[in-house]
């Protein structure tokens, strides 16, 4: 082996261990333990581990080919349903902060989006855990005409459930890509059977 040949196979080492790194330290590999007690903040929390469980899942492994998937001419690829939810795991973490909601920066790569979508979750998530304050929570805009607020309720069957609806599309355009979510995995338990 030459010289060139070796170090391309070092770089090559190096980016499979920063990538495993990577992918180790994400959370949503699996749903975290139950809540001690059950109130709107952990179950609204409960929802968004779920939620996070099947995007960390959905999104596992998934190639280039794949993020460039789409099922017809006019539908969405893998890569944009991604960036979707990306942009909307923003508004789930600002309701639980009352941020305000602004433009997510989508020139991110796939892996950074997928990182910071599962991130954003896991924060929202622990955030409603320590409060049963939903009422206050509000999903914020900003424009020309001022700022417009919507109650909690909105975000449950807005971008949480749109999310959810989402994470099954990708399920589903991968597999009919010919690279299925791995079998190993409980969503009843939240679980990875060893």
């Amino acid at each position: 082996m030459n010289t060139n040949s070796k170090m391309i196979a070092v770089i090559g080492l190096l980016f499979i261990s920063t990538t495993m790194l990577a992918q180790a330290s994400l959370p949503y590999r699996e749903v975290p333990p139950n809540p001690e007690k059950y109130s709107a903040g952990t179950v609204a929390a409960r929802l968004i581990d779920g939620l996070g469980f099947r995007f960390y899942w959905a999104t596992d492994g998934l190639t280039e080919s794949n993020l460039n998937f789409k099922p017809s001419k006019d539908g969405r690829t893998i890569g944009q349903t991604v960036q979707h939810i990306y942009e909307m795991s923003f508004m789930v973490v600002n309701a639980t902060t009352n941020t305000v909601n602004q433009r997510a920066d989508t020139t991110l790569t796939f892996a950074k989006m997928r990182e910071l979508t599962l991130n954003n979750l896991y924060q929202a998530s622990g955030t409603l855990k320590k409060s049963d304050d939903l009422e206050n929570m509000k999903i914020i805009y900003e424009g020309r005409n001022g700022k417009v607020e919507y109650p909690f309720w909105n975000h449950l069957n807005g971008p949480i459930a749109d999310c959810l609806w989402h994470v099954g599309q990708i399920v589903s355009m991968r597999r009919t890509d010919g690279n299925p979510i791995a079998g190993n995995l409980s969503f009843f338990s939240g679980k990875v059977v060893e």
